[in-house]
């Protein structure tokens, strides 16, 4: 058996806390919201055997799963990760200020603006090479735009399938199947506009 380093060695480590910290989040808002993992999975199509892996911290779940879940609590996504402060109404949120998660490979989000009143949350979006949302298509509610900034992105919407270049913008109702992957050799970063997805 090959022998982990001391980085990949605490990459786990670190992991398996933010996989607890993230199952205890979600069954926090779920009791939070009086649902049973059978309301859940109902709500969202998930299996009640995955979701209380995900509940457990035993599995990671995909981007796709979040985004449906966070959808089915009416909450942003960054919510599942951490209890937004939602006192402050700042006409500026520094970077530094900007909330990051990243429990799947190859993909980070960071969410620049979370706007509980006027239901927008904005964030900016990092693929790595072959980094995807989902491996199957997912839908939940709201609308969403997303205008790519940097690399290529392959995004499915409803059966068809878009190559997005810089510079280009796509939207589409949040309620069809779609996913999102960077075949691309490099980096892809996108801005992201999620409208009453919570």
């Amino acid at each position: 058996m090959e022998k982990l380093s001391e980085d990949e060695a605490d990459g786990d480590e670190i992991r398996d806390v933010s996989l607890v910290s993230l199952g205890r989040r979600i069954r926090h808002l779920r009791r939070e919201q009086r649902m049973t993992l059978q309301d859940l999975a109902d709500a969202t199509g998930l299996s009640s055997s995955m979701l209380s892996l995900v509940e457990r911290g035993r599995t990671s779940p995909s981007i796709g799963s979040l985004v449906v879940i966070a959808s089915a609590f009416r909450v942003p996504i960054a919510d599942l990760f951490v209890e937004i402060d939602q006192s402050r109404d700042d006409y500026v949120v520094r970077v530094e200020d900007q909330s990051v998660v990243s429990p799947w490979p190859g993909v980070a989000r960071r969410t620049a603006r979370f706007d509980r009143l006027r239901r927008v949350e904005i964030s900016v979006n990092e693929w790595a090479p072959n980094g995807d949302t989902e491996p199957q298509p997912a839908h939940h509610a709201g609308y969403e735009y997303g205008l790519l900034i940097e690399g290529e992105l392959t995004v499915d919407v409803d059966g068809a399938t878009y190559v997005l270049k810089p510079g280009d913008l796509i939207s589409y109702p949040s309620t069809v199947l779609h996913s999102l992957r960077n075949a691309g050799d490099g980096v892809a970063r996108a801005v992201w506009v999620n409208l009453d997805a919570f």
